[in-house]
């Protein structure tokens, strides 16, 4: 039987037939071998070396017989050593294939890991010679894996965007301590499909669970030699291995195959339950650092050819990610490993969508920034990809990093802008304002509340693109949690190692006071209330603002990180969701669940359309969509947007459907201010929460004083730092 090369072979290694096809990506070798690895620490090692053929537009193949699922391999490269050109081939290192569907070991910072040779410290020339030593047994190794079964899956929600609420967690972190998981399944992919996390989940409101990375990662050597690890695991090993430490110890026992059956599983069972799965991805930047980091894959293949490059001799990495490298997404092959990856993980695990870390650099052409980047056009028309939710961070650390609102449909966005202003309203400018300072007005504000047209309107089409392209967010992984923006005013991150320096020092956070946690029963009674409602009130704009809800895993009932802004490298209790709760936090919880259901039994409170401020019909009789209106009613013109004094602010929004209609009243005075309800809508309104209630149920501010059933021109009074919502009847 004749066999026929593709075009472009499937990269990676593939079980087929009596054995294995390989191919991998490596142009400006001589020589590249498989490695097929057999052995121990404890017994010896012991390896088959296998030539392949090539290079064939850059690619190396083969097709090895008797290889069988299981097999730990890796590859050998040989070629020049000329670190000042960007050329590090060394065939001592055995290297993970980039492709590899399993990834097995870890990595040995007492072995030989680095490309150049190092001392005992790890210090050494990286433009110096070719470390000789051979790294296997010190580094990871790649797995052979079968064809992922096929059996009937449970069909993806497909949620669409409107009815999305994205809840962001960390496998690891969300059920580590979560009662009726139990202790074998904690902190595992089998626990996120527990029916004890599915409860939380549904009874919660959320429909889309957002993961943070489950690519096989490993931890950077600086921390490691802290004694600490890459919590987050954004140091991505494997674009294409699930990281096995997430699995249960009987899925672990079962090798890769048992860590991926036990994934697949999870996403069926919340499929089933009708929560998507998104994925925290990380293609902008590998584990393999900078220059004089360990010597693991990419780097062995082809350095010049995968890394960017500032163009300087003797060469050097362009570090856009703040990491030590960044993959060049100028260079066709990993615009398709990023590709074929996605498509992986969408086909075969049944992922519905992907969050982009630091999404500017996958999409940097020659000039920058594009938005017609090759990348971002292929996941716009791919066949697989088209149907995925894909959510990009708009930003990285290099020249023209901030690209908020320029990625193309159908991609949404994390909106950071909307994150600042929310803080700012409610935290920052009210510790200003008690210091005797200024506010910052209110037009920020509004135009985060009715959808950032700002930032989403513009485009090839205008307004094609609508609210639903902002996923808004106060809080997400990086930064402060809920509860620790309205206790901390400063970051607390010592038990990083890294003497405070790391985290972001613009938080825009108040402690209302008083520094830190208060002792029960001790002095600040007051600020305790106060900072409770200061979290309603963040949560109660980011879940009745025009665009796609975010919330961070553990702030709906009130989660610290004892002031930790960059928990990152805290695989403990600083990070692990407590679910131990006293009775403010049930509270808290109470809240939060009657927002989202709020916001899902009512079209107003989650537009799909951005606001043109004219009747929905076109008649000029009816209300407007969207009208603003300061204390007394009167509609907010240039003079109050811009006044830093003006501090209340009254948002109406007309149903298009002909559903009730919301009002929504913030107040950011430090003091009592009524406010006359506008004419809008039927003229008669229904009280539905109001910051002030520490439960939904308990309505102890607002019943009985007129302020629950007002018509148009009747006074109601709020309390300072309150936030309402009404909607018509």
């Amino acid at each position: 039987m004749v066999r026929v090369r593709a075009a472009r072979p499937a990269l990676g290694v593939h079980v087929v037939g009596d054995g294995v096809d390989v191919a991998v990506h490596a142009p400006r070798a001589t020589a590249v071998e498989l490695c097929l690895v057999d052995g121990d620490h404890e017994h010896g090692w012991s390896e088959r070396r296998v030539s392949l053929d090539g290079p064939e537009l850059g690619v190396w193949t083969g097709h090895v017989a008797g290889v069988r699922p299981g097999q730990r391999y890796g590859f050998r490269v040989h070629g020049p050593w000329e670190p000042a050109h960007g050329l590090r081939h060394n065939p001592a290192k055995i290297l993970v294939d980039p492709y590899a569907r399993g990834v097995v070991g870890g990595l040995d910072l007492d072995g030989p890991v680095t490309g150049h040779v190092t001392d005992a410290d790890g210090h050494g020339d990286p433009h110096g010679p070719a470390d000789e030593r051979d790294s296997l047994g010190s580094v990871p190794l790649s797995v052979v894996l079968a064809p992922p079964e096929q059996h009937e899956r449970p069909p993806r929600p497909l949620v669409p965007w409107d009815r999305t609420v994205v809840y962001e967690a960390h496998v690891r972190g969300l059920t580590k301590r979560l009662h009726g998981v139990p202790e074998h399944l904690r902190g595992t992919y089998a626990g996120l499909a527990h029916p004890a996390t599915i409860e939380h989940l549904h009874r919660l409101g959320v429909t889309t669970l957002e993961l943070l990375p489950v690519h096989a990662s490993i931890s950077e050597p600086h921390l490691t030699r802290r004694g600490l690890t890459n919590y987050w695991g954004y140091n991505t090993l494997g674009f294409f291995a699930p990281h096995a430490a997430y699995a249960s110890d009987e899925a672990r026992a079962g090798g890769p195959e048992g860590v991926l059956r036990e994934l697949r599983g999870a996403v069926d069972l919340l499929h089933a339950a009708g929560i998507e799965v998104l994925l925290d991805v990380v293609y902008n930047h590998t584990c393999e650092g900078g220059i004089d980091g360990p010597h693991l894959s990419w780097r062995g293949l082809d350095n010049p050819g995968y890394y960017v490059h500032d163009g300087s001799w003797p060469a050097r990495l362009a570090d856009v990610t703040g990491t030590g490298n960044s993959l060049d997404f100028r260079r066709p092959h990993v615009i398709a490993m990023a590709l074929d990856s996605m498509r992986y993980w969408v086909e075969h695990v049944g992922v519905d969508g992907f969050r982009f870390d630091l999404a500017v650099t996958l999409a940097r052409g020659r000039d920058g920034f594009d938005p017609f980047h090759p990348l971002l056009v292929a996941a716009q028309t791919d066949p697989v990809l088209r149907t995925a939710k894909l959510v990009a961070e708009p930003w990285d650390v290099g020249p023209g990093g901030w690209q908020t609102g320029r990625f193309p449909a159908p991609f949404a966005e994390w909106n950071d802008r909307f994150r600042d202003a929310v803080r700012t309203f409610w935290l920052a400018d009210p510790a200003r304002l008690s210091h005797g300072g200024r506010g910052h007005g209110l037009a920020e504000l509004a135009t985060r509340l009715s959808g950032s047209v700002d930032l989403f309107g513009h485009g090839e089409i205008p307004l094609a693109r609508s609210p639903l392209a902002s996923v808004n967010f106060v809080t997400a992984h990086d930064g402060f949690t809920l509860a620790d923006l309205v206790t901390y005013e400063h970051k607390r991150n010592e038990a990083n190692g890294e003497d405070n320096r790391d985290g972001s020092h613009d938080n825009r956070s108040w402690n209302h006071g008083i520094e830190g946690p208060l002792v029960p029963g001790g002095v600040g009674g007051e600020v305790s209330a106060l900072r409770r409602r200061s979290m309603r009130n963040l949560l109660g704009t980011l879940l009745t603002s025009a665009g796609v809800p975010m919330i961070t895993a553990g702030d709906e009932i009130g989660r610290t990180q004892r002031g930790n802004n960059n928990a990152y490298a805290q695989d403990n209790e600083i990070s692990w969701v407590d679910w131990d709760l006293e009775q403010w936090q049930r509270d808290l919880l109470a809240t939060t669940r009657h927002l989202v259901a709020l916001r899902a039994a009512h079209p107003v409170l989650r537009p799909a359309r951005f606001f043109r401020g004219a009747p929905h019909d076109g008649d000029p009789a009816a209300q407007p969509d969207l009208a603003w209106f300061c204390a007394d009613a009167s509609p907010v013109d240039h003079e109050h947007w811009h006044d830093p004094e003006v501090r209340t602010l009254q948002m109406l929004r007309t149903s298009p459907d002909g559903g009730r209609d919301a009002l929504v009243v913030a107040n950011g005075a430090l003091e009592v201010v009524d406010v006359r309800v506008p004419a809008g809508g039927t003229g008669r309104w229904q009280l539905e929460w109001d910051s002030t209630w520490e439960h939904p149920e308990r309505r102890e501010t607002t019943e009985g004083n007129g302020n629950e059933s007002p018509s148009a021109g009747d006074e109601v009074t709020l309390d300072p730092l309150t936030l309402r919502i009404y909607l018509s009847v």
